[in-house]
This record gives structure tokens, C-alpha cells and sequence, in this order.
């Protein structure tokens, strides 16, 4: 696993004390989205499609703590818009690393070697720089030429210094199993930490509709991916848990945990998730985890939700599924996901007129078996 040990274990432990305080929804990574401005306008974006005066906004370092503080996630990942475009930035870091939460800085990393001196190496601190694949592929991506080679100069500048350094990655609609097994190879020979990976989510404000995978596109995408690592046999290293990775496989038939992965913006705190951007806001975190109908929403549940396999809504199903099934996770780790079983059914349709709806209600909480039980023999 690319998680480093000490970031386990304290995760580890601050699970467990939610499992037996009884407590069901709890946030396990918190994303803080200090402002919206971004120096790239990328094809599969939803995020900058505001109007100037929102763009000019920026969150304070007091709102920032008070929020991560509120909200108390173990981890804490900073998106945006790009963040370094923040001048208080060095500041909101500094105020959460002292907290002892563990921060993920997600960066397109233009602008990184300017800034880097502001921040310092610590065990809390990490880097996460936007690849979406090799040159061609990842600046098609972010529609301008030459951020590859850019990002790639960062990495390595970075690491240099000895910061923690990851790499997020979105995967799109038309692109090559084999072209993607080659980025994972050339990432890791970067020396990075490790990958941070996803379907990329159909923002409803993309300037792009043309460029998202549908669920069973994702599925078939990561299987044929997974197969030549095993194929090359490629010591590809996820920032994630083995049980999503089984998950984008087709393995396993999660529901969304949204509460897991809750979001807090110049806007408040976003309902029900980062992705689902006009749902509106809640003024505290109490208010967003009491008040939001979180039955309202999930695949099968709200067709928004049907195409998306995102990490920030299953990683969490994925987690709370390794603690049920330690040996299936276990098994993943060290084999990796099948890729030529059945895959796992899809989840039933609960809305409109749908023939294949379920008979009884499922929570929206539901984690179907893990692989393991379903698919082996």
C-alpha cells in the first residue's frame, strides 16, 4: 500500500473508536475547498463555472481550521480551483499539520516551484499533483500543452526536497488500457508514493459531457488495465484501499457513503458530496450530517448518482467493507483484483418506472458481500 504506516494505524484506531462508539456516519476525509479560482480550464472540470466575483473569493485560515476542527476527519484534502493561487495557503497547511491530521495538497503543480519554500517536509504533509496520463494525454486533459513536463519537473522537485509525494489521476471515456498501464509505469518510476485513482465524475457544469465513463465502461476500462499490470507484472503502488480498487473492478456491488468524504467551501458545507454541486449547502457540519437526506441519494437511488464510481463517495463503502472482510482485503492486496470472474451485479433501480426495481427498500448505508463471498468457488 502506498499509505505510509503511522497513517494507517491512526486511521485505523480512529475507526475503530467510531465502530464502537456505535457511531454509523462518520467522516474519514474531509475536503476543504478554500476557492474556485484555477489557473487551467480542464474539459472535465465542474468546478470553475462560476462567476468572477465567486472566483475572486477565498476562504480565510480561520474558516479553514474552524472547519477542520468542526469536522475533526483524520484527513484532510485540499482541492479547489488550484490551491496555491491561495495566499494564505502556507498558513491553513501549517495550521492543519500542527493539528496532527494528515494533508493532501491537490496541486496541477504550474505553480509549485514558486511556492514550494513556503511549506515544509513532514510526515502530515503531502503533495498530490494532477496526472491524467502521459504528455499527450494528460495536456489534452487540461487543454493546454506542456503542464505534463511541467508537473513531471514539480515531482521530481519535490520530491527532491523530501516532501511526501502523490499523483491523482482521472480516468476518461477513449483511452487505451495499455496507454494507461504505461502511465502507471512511468508514474511509479518517478519514485512517487503512490496513485490516487478514479472514473472521472459527469460534472453537470463541465464544459465536456462527451469525455465521462459510464459505470460498466469503468468496470470493463479497469479490468483490462489491472490485467496487463498482472500481465507486465508492474508493481503499480494505490493511495487507496485494495477493496475500491476490487470495487472499479467490478468486484463488489458498493453503495455511496457521501458523509464519509464530506466537503466544506466558500459556499459552507456542500450537500451530500463534493460532486453533486447544486444540492446547496448546510451553514455547520452538525447541520450537514443531521439535516441531509442522505436517503435521497445513491446509485439507484438519485439518477445523478447512477454513472459515478468516484473515490470520494466509495472509498469510504470500501473501508468500512475491509474491516468486515479483513481476509478478502487481504487477498486483494497481495493478488490484486480478479479480472476475468463475473462481475458483481449492479444495484437495483429504485425511481421512475423501472421494471428491474427492487421489491424491498435497501439503506442507502448497504454494502452488498464482499467479492470473496459472491465470486470465488
Amino acid at each position: 500500500m502506498g499509505i505510509p504506516f503511522i497513517q494507517q494505524i491512526k486511521i485505523a484506531r480512529y475507526i475503530l473508536g467510531k465502530k464502537l462508539s456505535g457511531q454509523h456516519r462518520y467522516p474519514l476525509a474531509m475536503m476543504l475547498e478554500p476557492l474556485f479560482q484555477c489557473n487551467l480550464a480542464c474539459a472535465g472540470c465542474g468546478k470553475i463555472d462560476h462567476p468572477k466575483d465567486v472566483l475572486r473569493k477565498r476562504m480565510s485560515v480561520e474558516d479553514a481550521l474552524r472547519a477542520v476542527d468542526e469536522c475533526d476527519a483524520p484527513v484532510v484534502s485540499i482541492p479547489g480551483g488550484e490551491p496555491l493561487i491561495h495566499e494564505e495557503m502556507p498558513q491553513i497547511v501549517q495550521g492543519i499539520v500542527a493539528r496532527k491530521k494528515f494533508v493532501y495538497l491537490c496541486t496541477n503543480a504550474i505553480l509549485l516551484p514558486k511556492h514550494i519554500d513556503e511549506y515544509e517536509p513532514s510526515p502530515y504533509f503531502t503533495w498530490s499533483i494532477h496526472l491524467d496520463g502521459l504528455q499527450k494525454r494528460h495536456d489534452e486533459s487540461v487543454c493546454m500543452k506542456g503542464v505534463f513536463d511541467k508537473a513531471v519537473a514539480a515531482i521530481k522537485l519535490a520530491l527532491a526536497r523530501g516532501y511526501r509525494v502523490t499523483i491523482n489521476c482521472t480516468l476518461f471515456n477513449g483511452e487505451p488500457p495499455a496507454e494507461i498501464a504505461d502511465f502507471f509505469d512511468y508514474a511509479m518510476s518517478l519514485g512517487i508514493e503512490g496513485i490516487t485513482v478514479s472514473p472521472g465524475y459527469s460534472y453537470q457544469h463541465a464544459p465536456r459531457q462527451d469525455v465521462f465513463l459510464g459505470r460498466t465502461e469503468s468496470k470493463e476500462l479497469f479490468r483490462e488495465v489491472f490485467k496487463r499490470g498482472k500481465e507486465r507484472k508492474s508493481r503499480w503502488v494505490f493511495n487507496q484501499s485494495s477493496m475500491f480498487l476490487d470495487f472499479l473492478a467490478g468486484n463488489q456491488s458498493y453503495q455511496c457513503s457521501p458523509w464519509s468524504n464530506p466537503t466544506y467551501s466558500i459556499f459552507g458545507w456542500q450537500k451530500p458530496c463534493y460532486l453533486l454541486v447544486d444540492e446547496g449547502y448546510a451553514p455547520t457540519y452538525k447541520a450537514l450530517m443531521e439535516d441531509t437526506c442522505w436517503e435521497q441519494y445513491g446509485v439507484g437511488i438519485n439518477p445523478k448518482c447512477d454513472n459515478c464510481m468516484a473515490h470520494c463517495g466509495f472509498e469510504g463503502s470500501a473501508v468500512n467493507d475491509t474491516f468486515a472482510h479483513p481476509l478478502a482485503a487481504m487477498r486483494v492486496a497481495m493478488f490484486g483484483p480478479r479480472t476475468d470472474s463475473v462481475m458483481a451485479p449492479n444495484l437495483p433501480v429504485r425511481y421512475g418506472s423501472r421494471t428491474d426495481a427492487a421489491p424491498a427498500r435497501i439503506p442507502v448505508h448497504a454494502i452488498q458481500p464482499s467479492g470473496a463471498d459472491m465470486n470465488e468457488g
